[in-house]
């Protein structure tokens, strides 16, 4: 492998003659591509596209849906899959309403040591966007008309404990470490939004982008920042 890594340094150099032709010939696979033909390759695009997402409606229907519903407690009518399954871990109970939207990029855990088995309460017409993780410590709760954008974490347990001898040895963490998230309905938290265990978002309130949300929201707000302070009201 060195004797490899060797000769790629060497053409890269480009020091003689030879390296330079190498380097070349390398740039031009590179960069190879063949005569794009506009209305064969358009053409070629859409029957791709056509077959791509009609397969990934087949599947959602006759798999991904009802392997994700094996999991639920209720019915969740309108259930949309955006591209499979999201990943779930731990003893999640899981309990989603009508018409929720769920990345296959997501991931709902539930930490393992909780008693009873945490719980994850979705109402109506829910976004869960795409790299969202839910992670459950003892509840949580999202209202009707949630909107949850994109790489957004609800960290209801941290799953270490904060103890060094006890987070090297492996143990779980702490029952007081834990917590309820609450969003009540129409809450909407921008793109790389926080919220840690314990916080009760109230109704209609807005978070913005990146913020972390450490402390009780009340209702109709604006809020953002790390940590998370109320900006202005919002007109009710």
């Amino acid at each position: 492998m060195s004797a490899v890594l060797a000769v790629r340094q060497h053409i890269k150099a480009q020091q003689t003659p030879l390296a330079k032709l190498a380097w070349r010939g390398v740039q031009a696979v590179r960069g190879a591509r063949v005569p794009m033909v506009r209305p064969l390759h358009a053409a070629l695009y859409a029957l791709h596209t056509g077959l791509r997402d009609t397969l990934s409606q087949v599947a959602r229907a006759l798999y991904w849906t009802p392997l994700l519903l094996s999991r639920c407690e209720t019915p969740a009518p309108g259930l949309r899959l955006e591209g499979g399954m999201p990943f779930i871990a731990g003893p999640l109970r899981l309990r989603l309403g009508r018409d929720v939207r769920l990345s296959a990029a997501a991931t709902l855990s539930a930490r393992p040591s909780s008693r009873p088995r945490p719980m994850l309460e979705v109402g109506d017409n829910v976004d869960i966007g795409w790299q969202t993780t839910i992670a459950v410590g003892t509840r949580v709760v999202l209202g009707n008309n949630v909107r949850l954008a994109g790489r957004n974490f609800l960290a209801g347990y941290p799953g270490h404990p904060l103890d060094p001898v006890a987070r090297a040895a492996g143990l779980p963490c702490q029952d007081a470490q834990c917590g309820d998230i609450v969003l009540e309905d129409d809450v909407w938290l921008g793109t790389g939004v926080t919220v840690l265990a314990g916080v009760r978002i109230g109704h209609g309130t807005v978070v913005g982008a990146g913020s972390v949300v450490t402390k009780d929201l009340p209702p109709m707000v604006l809020a953002g920042g790390n940590p998370c302070r109320v900006l202005r009201a919002l007109a009710g």
